[in-house]
C-alpha cells in the first residue's frame, strides 16, 4: 500500500526524483509500515470510537494517518490535541508498540494568558491517563510535556510528529517559527511532519489567509515550512471538499463543527459539512 501511495504521489507530480538517500528512507518506510492501512483500520473499527466515529468523513483519519507513514512501531507525537480525537485512536494504534506523545504549546509565549498558561500545562499533566482511561492501556505507555519544557534526552527521538488544523492559531499568535523549530529539534534526522488544514483558496486576500478566519492558503504553509527546515514529500486531497468557498465572513468555524451562526442557515452549513482541507507530508531537512 505504502509503494502504491508513493508511485501515486509521483504521477501526479508532487514529489521530485528522489536521490539514493530519500530513496532509502522511503524504502525503510515502506517496509516499517507494511500492513499500517490494515491494522489502523481494527483500531479505527474500535466499540470505544462509537462517538468519535462520526467525523471519520470528514477527518479521513485512516487514510490520513496511512499517508503520513504512521507505523505502529513508531514514537510520534500529535502537537496540540486540545480535544484528543486524534489522540484517542493514535493511543489505540500506538499503545502496544508505539510511544505516543501530546505534544502541548510552549506556555510560556507572550500570545497567552495567565489563565491559559496553566490550561495548557494541565493538559499536558493529564494527557497520559486521559488516553490511558480510553484506550484501557496502562497509562506508562503515554507521554505529553509543553515545548517550552522538553525533557532530557527527547530530541532527535521522534519518527513523525502531526500537526492537525493547528497552523493558523501558531501564525495569528506568532509563534509558528518557534513551536515548529522546537517540533524539528524532536524529530530524528529525516523524520517527518504531517500536517492537516483548513484551505484558502488559492487566490485568497491575504488578510483572509492570515490564520485570523481559520483559513491557510497552501502555498503559504509549503513556503513556511520550506523557510523553517522542512522539504515537501507529498501532497494529498483526502480531505479536499469542494463544497466549502473558504470564504466565509466569520471564517471557518461556520461550518461544523463549530456552526458559528448557531441556527442560522444550519441545515446549508450541515450539507456543506467540515472545511476544504490540505493534507501535506513534509520531511526534516538535515
Amino acid at each position: 500500500m505504502r509503494r502504491a501511495l508513493i508511485a501515486l504521489s509521483s504521477f501526479l507530480g508532487v514529489i521530485a526524483m528522489p536521490t539514493a538517500a530519500m530513496a532509502a528512507e522511503e524504502n525503510t518506510e515502506a517496509e516499517a509500515c507494511k500492513g499500517c492501512e490494515a491494522l489502523l483500520e481494527l483500531a479505527a473499527s474500535s466499540p470505544s470510537r462509537k462517538e468519535d466515529r462520526a467525523r471519520d468523513k470528514y477527518r479521513h483519519p485512516v487514510e490520513t494517518l496511512s499517508f503520513f507513514r504512521v507505523a505502529p512501531t513508531m514514537k510520534v507525537g500529535e502537537y496540540a490535541p486540545g480535544g484528543e480525537w486524534y489522540s484517542r485512536l493514535l493511543g489505540l494504534y500506538l499503545g502496544q508498540q508505539g510511544h505516543l506523545v501530546g505534544l502541548y504549546f510552549n506556555p510560556d509565549a507572550p500570545a497567552f494568558k495567565p489563565e491559559t498558561k496553566e490550561g495548557i500545562r494541565k493538559g499536558a499533566a493529564g494527557y497520559p491517563a486521559d488516553v490511558a482511561k480510553f484506550t484501557g492501556i496502562p497509562a506508562d505507555r503515554f507521554a505529553a510535556y509543553t515545548l517550552g519544557a522538553i525533557p532530557e534526552g527527547e530530541k532527535g527521538t521522534f519518527d513523525v510528529i502531526i500537526v492537525p488544523r493547528m497552523m493558523h492559531n501558531l501564525l495569528r499568535w506568532n509563534i509558528a517559527g518557534s513551536e515548529f523549530a522546537a517540533m524539528r529539534d524532536l524529530l530524528k534526522p529525516g523524520g517527518l511532519v504531517g500536517v492537516e488544514q483548513h484551505r484558502a483558496r488559492p487566490d485568497a486576500p491575504a488578510n483572509y489567509a492570515d490564520g485570523s478566519k481559520g483559513y491557510l492558503r497552501e502555498a503559504d504553509v509549503v513556503r513556511f515550512m520550506k523557510d523553517n527546515g522542512f522539504d515537501l514529500v507529498a501532497q494529498s486531497e483526502i480531505s479536499a471538499n469542494p463544497k466549502d468557498t473558504a470564504n466565509w465572513p466569520d471564517g471557518v468555524w461556520t461550518l461544523p463543527p463549530t456552526l458559528a451562526l448557531k441556527d442560522k442557515d444550519r441545515e446549508k452549513y450541515q450539507a456543506i459539512g467540515e472545511s476544504d482541507r490540505m493534507t501535506l507530508l513534509f520531511r526534516k531537512r538535515d
